[in-house]
């Protein structure tokens, strides 16, 4: 029942999406999205452009995530630092990420290091913002209790800071992950010669209108597929706050 569940919604958009195909060049039938779909990504395609853009994204990902929890930490730590930067962060937050990639171009190139920032500059700051607000919310009682018992430095930070603000941190994380997918495709777009923004801008200024539909469904499958993974990951690491059999399922 839980597959019939799952799979009912697809099923029916994929009816609808055949039901009006063919009415409009720009909207092919499932049919030929598919046959597109096969001849392309299953080809050298795969390695010239797929695995190249998961490569950004994984690198800009994981680099915004060092930054966002290592600066986060202390910040949510320290009132009189976080009174400082707030009004920094917020200016910075505000801007738009993909205005800063005309900039980011002019001091980096147009080359993998420009689309790894472009990533940096969009995941950034939802990890940040949330490692402060879930170190801010720390429980004052626990915090007593550490100082009772002589537990800081390191040990502190491991055994209550982390653990205590990972729920936050890892909401954070997750709504970075979209805002990457995101940034993964703009960075491409711009003085690109691979990758799959790249590859399905080409595909549209060529009016190939298939195999442009079958590179937003893979960059649509990309994402679920990561969001699956994260899921499975994020329960495994907050098991004890899911509960005992968050981490079996």
């Amino acid at each position: 029942m839980r597959a019939v569940r799952l799979l009912a919604l697809p099923a029916l958009l994929v009816l609808l999406w055949w039901a009006v195909s063919g009415s409009s060049f720009y909207l092919p039938s499932p049919g030929r999205v598919g046959r597109a779909f096969a001849e392309i990504w299953f080809s050298e395609r795969l390695a010239e452009d797929v695995l190249p853009s998961a490569g950004r994204l994984l690198m800009g990902y994981a680099a915004a995530g060092l930054l966002g929890v290592g600066l986060g930490v202390p910040i949510g730590l320290s009132p009189r630092l976080r009174a400082t930067l707030e009004p920094v962060l917020e200016f910075f937050r505000a801007i738009p990420p993909p205005v800063l990639v005309p900039l980011i171009m002019l001091l980096a190139g147009i080359d993998t290091p420009m689309k790894v920032l472009v990533i940096v500059s969009g995941c950034l700051w939802p990890i940040l913002l949330n490692t402060v607000e879930g170190v801010r919310a720390l429980d004052e009682v626990l915090a007593d209790t550490c100082r009772m018992y002589g537990v800081r430095g390191l040990a502190r930070l491991r055994r209550f800071v982390l653990p205590g603000a990972a729920p936050q941190i890892m909401t954070g994380l997750r709504q970075a992950l979209s805002i990457g997918i995101i940034l993964m495709v703009i960075s491409e777009m711009f003085a690109s010669s691979s990758g799959l923004g790249f590859t399905i801008v080409l595909f549209q200024r060529q009016f190939q209108i298939a195999e442009m539909w079958s590179g937003i469904l893979l960059l649509g499958l990309l994402g679920l597929g990561l969001s699956v993974l994260f899921r499975r990951v994020e329960r495994r690491v907050l098991s004890w706050y899911y509960g005992s059999g968050a981490a079996r399922a």
